[in-house]
C-alpha cells in the first residue's frame, strides 16, 4: 500500500465563483480551509463560509466575543463576609455563635451598667455574677456558670472569644451543636469548682476561658474515639496545633499571677472526660467556611480570673 493511500486525496481547487463546495466533503472542505494559503484566497473563503454553513465552525455572529463577555462580578468579601460567617447561625454551627453572643451581651451590659470595661473592678463583677468565694458556695452556686460569661477587661473578652471561634468551628462539625453546648456550659462549671477548691484562701474570678479549656478536652477526646473522622495527617496537624496553644496558655498562665489556672485544668479534665465517656454519635455535616489559627484563651483580669 502506497503512503498517498492513507490520506485522504488532495481535492481539486475549485472555482467558488462557478461550482459551489456544497458537493465537497467535510474533510475537503477542513482540507482547503486549513491549506487556505496554498490556494486562491477565494477558495478558503469559501470554504470557510460552507463550513460556517454546516455547521461545523462558529460564524462570525455566534461565535463568543471576548469583548462582549460582561465581567465577573466579585464575591461579597472582606471583614463583614468574615464577621457574618463567625456570629451568624447556620446548619451544623449554632452552639458557638450562641455562646459569642452571650458573652458579648453579658460584656455590654456592664457598659450600659457603668462598669469600666477597660478594667472592670472586683465589685462590679460581684455584682454581676463572678465566681467569689464567700458567696458562691454553699449560698448562689449560680456563680458558677455566670462567672464564665463575665471578663475582666476588652482583651480578656477578646482573647477568650478568638480562641471559641477557633475551637467552635473545629469540634462544632464533630460533635454537634447539642453536645458542643453541653460540654462547654458543664465545663466552666468544673472550671469554677476547681478554682474555688484550689484557691482555699479565697477567690473572685471571671472568665470564659476554663469552659473554652473543656473544648480543647472535648476535640482530643472525639479525635481519638473518632480517628475515621480526620485522615493522619490532619490528626497530626489538629493535635500538634492544640497541644501548642493550650500548652502555650498553661504556661502562660504560670507566669500572670491574675490567670487562674486551676480553673483551666479543670475545664480541659471535664472536657476530656465528657468527651470520653458520651456516646458515640454519629458526625453531622460539615460546616463550610474558613479555619484560621487563632490566639490562646486568656488574658490577665484585675483579679485572679478565669
Amino acid at each position: 500500500m502506497s503512503d498517498s493511500a492513507s490520506l485522504p486525496p488532495d481535492p481539486l481547487p475549485p472555482d467558488p465563483a462557478t461550482t459551489p463546495l456544497t458537493g465537497y466533503t467535510e474533510a475537503e472542505l477542513l482540507y482547503l480551509a486549513r491549506h487556505a494559503a496554498e490556494y486562491p484566497p477565494a477558495v478558503g473563503q469559501a470554504a470557510g463560509h460552507e463550513l460556517q454553513r454546516r455547521g461545523l465552525v462558529p460564524s462570525p455572529e455566534t461565535a463568543p466575543s471576548r469583548l462582549a463577555k460582561p465581567p465577573e462580578t466579585a464575591e461579597p468579601g472582606g471583614v463583614a463576609a468574615t464577621l457574618r460567617g463567625v456570629l451568624g447561625f447556620r446548619e451544623g454551627y449554632r452552639a458557638t455563635p450562641a455562646l459569642i453572643w452571650l458573652n458579648l451581651v453579658a460584656y455590654l451590659l456592664l457598659g450600659l451598667a457603668g462598669t469600666n470595661l477597660l478594667q472592670p473592678a472586683s465589685a462590679d463583677l460581684i455584682r454581676w455574677g463572678s465566681n467569689y468565694s464567700p458567696l458562691t458556695l454553699p449560698g448562689q452556686p449560680w456563680r458558677l456558670l455566670t462567672s464564665t460569661f463575665l471578663h475582666g477587661g476588652f482583651g480578656h473578652l477578646l482573647l477568650n472569644l478568638l480562641t471559641l471561634v477557633f475551637l467552635g468551628l473545629l469540634t462544632e462539625r464533630l460533635v454537634g451543636s447539642k453536645r458542643l453546648l453541653v460540654v462547654y456550659l458543664l465545663s466552666g462549671v468544673a472550671a469554677s469548682l476547681t478554682s474555688l477548691w484550689w484557691h482555699s484562701q479565697g477567690v473572685n474570678s471571671v472568665g470564659a476561658s476554663g469552659a473554652v479549656f473543656g473544648l480543647y478536652g472535648l476535640l482530643l477526646a472525639t479525635v481519638l474515639r473518632r480517628p475515621a473522622s480526620l485522615s493522619r495527617s490532619e490528626r497530626a496537624a489538629l493535635g500538634l496545633f492544640v497541644l501548642y496553644f493550650m500548652v502555650n496558655s498553661l504556661v502562660g498562665g504560670l507566669e500572670a499571677h491574675t490567670t487562674d489556672n486551676a480553673a483551666h485544668v479543670g475545664g480541659l479534665l471535664a472536657g476530656a472526660a465528657l468527651g470520653a465517656l458520651l456516646p458515640v454519635q454519629r458526625p453531622p455535616a460539615t460546616v463550610p467556611g474558613p479555619l484560621s489559627p487563632l490566639p490562646g484563651p486568656d488574658a490577665p483580669t484585675d483579679t485572679p480570673g478565669v
